[in-house]
């Protein structure tokens, strides 16, 4: 008895930190008191749990490069605001569709943080062009219709229409911005570190939303997300060496 309590009481701390966070009760008690190490429904439940927290602690830091390329360069030549701007939409539809069904927010936190970052270089591209006001403006009628989003005023079938939207959002988004790079020869002020971890967080999260959600509308944004990052990602790595044509005009 006095060897149980002993073992109950070193084992409290590492259950305090898997429970609930990382696994429910039954699977801790599988894995790390029963020692079922090949439990293979909980290994899946610890493995997407970890790999969701995991791109939500990573999409705190994903859009900064892209964030300090545009400041370091004062410039924001070559991002395509129209994709930016779909970019957000499916942001927001997919965080207001996980909280409107109560999601854990393992399977979507991202979106937010995402969102907020994604806001930022929308700004950035408007002040660079001069539009200030008019970014400013933007901040304050996206911030408007987030509220009424998440409000009860916003019926569940409106909320499910936005996240449908999503795949076309994306794809239309991305082909904005894949026109874009192969119209000017390069990729301009893209930063190759927020590509690929956006490709790298869209791949993992086709899985984690599979197990955390069953949800096949949200999988299935995953899927056609992955499929339009990673064509950026090849364009980046097929323009790496090619230079801005006003550069090249300069060096002649």
């Amino acid at each position: 008895s006095y060897t149980s309590n002993m073992a109950a009481e070193a084992d409290a701390p590492l259950k305090r930190l898997l429970v609930p966070i990382l696994l429910p009760e039954k699977c801790y008690d599988q894995l790390f008191v029963q020692w079922d190490l090949l439990h293979v429904p909980c290994l899946k439940i610890l493995l997407s749990k970890g790999l969701g927290l995991g791109i939500v602690a990573g999409s705190l830091l994903v859009k900064l490069p892209q964030i300090f390329k545009i400041l370091g360069a004062k410039s924001a030549e070559g991002l395509s605001l129209q994709s930016v701007m779909l970019e957000l939409v499916a942001l927001t539809g997919t965080m207001v569709y996980s909280i409107t069904n109560n999601f854990p927010f393992s399977s979507w936190g991202e979106a937010l943080f995402l969102m907020l970052q994604t806001i930022t270089i929308c700004f950035l591209i408007m002040h660079y062009r001069a539009q200030t006001v008019k970014g400013v403006a933007f901040l304050a009628c996206y911030a408007l219709i987030l509220l009424v989003l998440l409000s009860p005023l916003t019926p569940m079938a409106v909320v499910t229409l936005l996240q449908a939207s999503n795949v076309p959002a994306v794809v239309v988004g991305r082909l904005f911005q894949a026109a874009i790079n192969y119209h000017n020869g390069n990729t301009g002020q893209l930063s190759a570190i927020t590509v690929f971890l956006l490709f790298g967080g869209s791949l993992a999260r086709i899985f984690t939303s599979i197990q955390e959600t069953g949800d096949p509308l949200l999988a299935g944004t995953f899927v056609v997300s992955s499929l339009c990052n990673g064509f950026i990602a090849a364009q980046l790595l097929y323009y790496w060496n090619a230079k801005p044509a006003h550069k090249l005009k300069k060096a002649q």
